[in-house]
């Protein structure tokens, strides 16, 4: 556990610096850019000391303790290090305080647009490295499993999904992502019967999965072929072998390994009788299982099929998939506003979690390239102290002709900060609180 524990930790410390310093350099370019001094650049907080720093040319550079993320400080701004003294000054020529108001805004927004375009870019990069997975409905015959909303919608067992609002879609099991995401208004469906039915998706689709819970509406459907056995678990004491086909549990027929998970999950039972086929004969088992013990069978993974894309093709990809990440962290974004939502925000153990626990790479960038794509929407919101607060402020200056006075962005910058601390404190408390109960 404590190993898993360190890889995440590392995956999370590098993505965040990596995506902290570009960041910070959206900011610090088009500063110097715009001939404004920058005094400090700094990768984390030195609240009190640094764990490293060096002066070149007019800036500090350096690394502080205090992994909350990292600034640079810009002469002649109410930013997060209160400068007060160099305020009262007059104001000089190199400080932000001097620039005119567009040049401002480009300073403040550059680091909001860098994180858009690395996680565009992580993405294209990672299409065009390894390829895009598909599910063909060719690899799936049995079709999906669905689950009680997708029913209530007009979903079947064993559908194939045809078209999402007119395209076709390279994994069906992402229709649910997509309903929570995305706004989907039709989808194409053709039923094990044979018959094709064009389905119409209300729009409080999304509510409904999160009050219900239900955010998984459609699995694979398997067939209940035993791929492997857990050594010395009921599956493997009570005689079942590898290749044997679960006909039915208690005379409940199972078609598929949904039929089994659908009936552990209703009958708590310790002893039950299991009809299995083995070489086109029958055979029933009884199997105990001792408390909270699992069978011990698993079916065989699925595979998904690779498919290599052009530089163009990935572009294409990498666009698309930045944007429906972006749209749908965008569009779920009013549940943090309900008290179930509320609950269920995170800290830095919850980002933490994102990662792979075994080191790998595609894993890495993608969670890398979804917090920067995340960060960039989370700053823009106008909350002083925020760069979302400082670019609402500027763009009132720019259309009342009248900059807000320094001593209100004080305040407004000290009561951001305030909320921001709240902010972090409950979401990290959530993470605590979910470790010691679960």
């Amino acid at each position: 556990m404590s190993f898993i524990f360190l890889i995440k930790a590392i995956q999370f410390f590098l993505s965040l610096s990596i995506i902290v310093i570009l960041h910070e350099l959206g900011h610090y370019i088009p500063a110097r850019i715009f001939n404004t001094r920058v005094e400090r650049f700094f990768l984390f907080f030195d609240v009190k000391y640094a764990l490293f720093k060096k002066k070149i040319g007019e800036t500090v550079y350096g690394v502080g303790w205090l992994p909350l993320g990292g600034y640079v400080k810009i002469a002649g701004m109410i930013d997060e290090s209160m400068d007060k003294e160099q305020m009262k000054k007059p104001p000089q020529p190199w400080e932000f305080r001097s620039k005119p108001s567009w040049q401002r805004l480009i300073i403040m927004l550059g680091g909001i647009i860098v994180n858009l375009l690395l996680g565009f870019l992580i993405f294209m990069m990672m299409f065009l490295v390894w390829g895009k997975n598909t599910l063909p409905n060719s690899s799936i015959p049995l079709g999906l499993g669905v689950s009680e909303l997708a029913k209530e919608i007009g979903f079947e067992k064993g559908d194939q999904i045809l078209k999402v609002d007119g395209k076709f879609i390279d994994i069906p099991t992402s229709l649910s992502k997509k309903f929570f995401l995305e706004n989907v208004n039709e989808v194409e469906v053709l039923h094990s019967n044979g018959r094709k039915e064009v389905l119409t998706i209300p729009g409080d689709i999304d509510e409904r999965m999160f009050q219900s819970g239900e955010m998984d509406l459609f699995y694979v459907r398997t067939p209940a072929l035993i791929d492997s056995i857990l050594p010395n678990s009921p599956a493997e004491i009570s005689g079942l072998q590898v290749g044997d086909r679960i006909k039915s549990i208690n005379n409940t027929i199972i078609t598929d390994w949904g039929d089994l998970n659908k009936w552990k999950i209703e009958n708590d039972l310790r002893e039950f009788d299991l009809t299995i086929e083995r070489r086109r004969s029958e055979k029933t088992l009884k199997i105990k299982l001792e408390e909270q013990s699992l069978i011990g069978v698993f079916p065989k993974p699925i595979e998904l099929k690779n498919v290599s894309l052009s530089l163009i093709e990935s572009i294409s990809e990498g666009y698309n998939y930045a944007y429906s990440t972006l749209y749908g962290y965008v569009a779920s974004f009013k549940f943090v506003f309900t008290k179930k939502g509320a609950q269920q925000l995170g800290g830095f153990g919850t980002i933490g979690g994102l990662f792979p626990s075994e080191w790998d790479w595609r894993g890495f960038w993608s969670t890398t390239a979804f917090i920067s794509i995340i960060l960039a929407f989370m700053n823009l919101l106008p909350i002083p102290a925020l760069d979302g607060g400082y670019v609402m402020f500027l763009i009132y200056e720019m259309i009342t002709g009248k900059k807000p006075a320094d001593k209100f962005l004080e305040y407004a910058t000290t009561l951001g900060f305030i909320l921001l601390l709240a902010l972090v404190l409950y979401a990290n408390g959530n993470d605590i609180y979910r470790a010691i109960t679960q």
